[in-house]
């Protein structure tokens, strides 16, 4: 009878610490999926040219730095230079208030010469107000997160952006750093 009792205290222990353990599990899977899906959506709406959509998906100090208008126009002006193809998302790291998720988008340049491309990026993500926003592309916001919040980067290796052409059949790095850097103007 002691067996049995004690084998009954067991499985009661293991059923309470898994429905414990649970919602966790669930939550951390539920913010993988959201980040996932959001990531998706903005690749979506970037090669489908809606560029007013993306602008509501950034973060806050994003948007007070850019006006909507001179957002959509930089990107419209991107337009002729590449054709996006499709992404592949791998590795989702959550943490709190803050997500980076490993990603490979394919498509073809355009110009200055035409070939077949691919770039090696982690997309950045913060929730603000219960919802995520990309900050991929904002360096002073992604700095700033990453301040704030070191264990973040400590926890999670940080890259820089990778882009390759296709020559040969073979991809080939370019490097982003023997090119000229884009004049800024002064506003």
């Amino acid at each position: 009878m002691k067996n049995k009792n004690l084998a009954t205290t067991v499985f009661a222990f293991l059923v309470l610490t898994l429905l414990a353990a649970f919602p966790q599990t669930a939550k951390a899977a539920s913010a993988d999926g959201e980040v996932r899906a959001v990531v998706q959506r903005v690749f979506d709406q970037l090669k489908a040219g809606q560029y007013n959509s993306l602008y509501e998906i950034l973060p806050s100090t994003s948007r007070a730095r850019i006006s909507r208008e001179r957002f959509n126009s930089t990107l419209q002006r991107t337009r002729d230079m590449y054709e996006l193809d499709r992404i592949e998302l791998g590795t989702v790291r959550v943490s709190n208030n803050l997500a980076v998720v490993d990603t490979v988008m394919y498509g073809r340049v355009l110009r200055p010469i035409a070939a077949e491309g691919k770039i090696v990026v982690q997309q950045y993500l913060v929730r603000e107000d219960g919802s995520w926003r990309v900050a991929t592309g904002d360096t002073q916001t992604i700095r700033r997160f990453l301040v704030a919040n070191p264990a973040f980067g400590r926890k999670f290796s940080i890259r820089s952006p990778l882009v390759y052409v296709k020559q040969d059949g073979r991809w080939i790095e370019v490097n982003l750093s023997r090119m000229p850097a884009p004049k800024v103007r002064q506003t």
